[in-house]
């Protein structure tokens, strides 16, 4: 976290909170995680360095930043974006900071990223009662998945990992609020 600055991934009228513990607010009802609760996740996944990540709402880049920084060298990072806007801030602000190995996508983080497949760890910034079909096919067998379990607002923060059959959940982290997991294997739109 000493080496990403966070505020070069909040809104420029907000940066004088970026070192707050807390999530700020960014366009679309949606907010950053706040730093503790994204180190928290982060820590689960158990990164080693070279791994295939997913992550499902990238926001304004900060976690993908963290996330690239860990992965390195020869990992790589695939961030899937609802908000084509904050894509593209996520964009900026990663070439800004020269983060090479990230890439923001705009899509349906439910439906994940199977181009890239399989993952060795995926990080879902959204609650959903359960982890999407989709990223369970996506995660590699041995893999890991954090997800906010929940109908968003009040969820427990879950790490599980990918056995050949199934996911098995391993531990709660830490209960928490996240904004609601929207698309085709999420809530709708006018759930959200």
């Amino acid at each position: 976290m000493r080496q990403v600055p966070r505020e070069g991934f909040v809104p420029a009228e907000r940066a004088a909170r970026a070192y707050v513990d807390e999530p700020i607010p960014i366009p679309h009802d949606q907010v950053t995680t706040q730093p503790s609760l994204i180190a928290r996740m982060i820590e689960a996944l158990a990164l080693r360095g070279g791994e295939k990540l997913l992550e499902i709402g990238a926001g304004y880049g900060f976690q993908t930043a963290l996330l690239a920084r860990l992965v390195a060298p020869g990992g790589f990072v695939w961030s899937v974006e609802r908000f084509p806007d904050l894509a593209e801030a996520a964009r900026r602000n990663l070439a800004r900071e020269a983060i090479a190995n990230a890439e923001v996508e705009v899509g349906d983080g439910t439906v994940g990223a199977p181009e890239h497949a399989p993952y060795d760890a995926i990080v879902v910034s959204a609650a959903f009662p359960d982890v999407p079909e989709p990223l369970e096919g996506q995660l590699a067998v041995g893999g890991r998945i954090v997800q906010p379990i929940g109908f968003g607002g009040e969820e427990e923060v879950i790490l599980f990992e990918r056995e050949p059959q199934r996911l098995r959940r391993l531990r709660t982290l830490t209960g928490a609020r996240f904004v609601r997991l929207v698309g085709e294997h999420g809530f709708p739109a006018d759930q959200a």
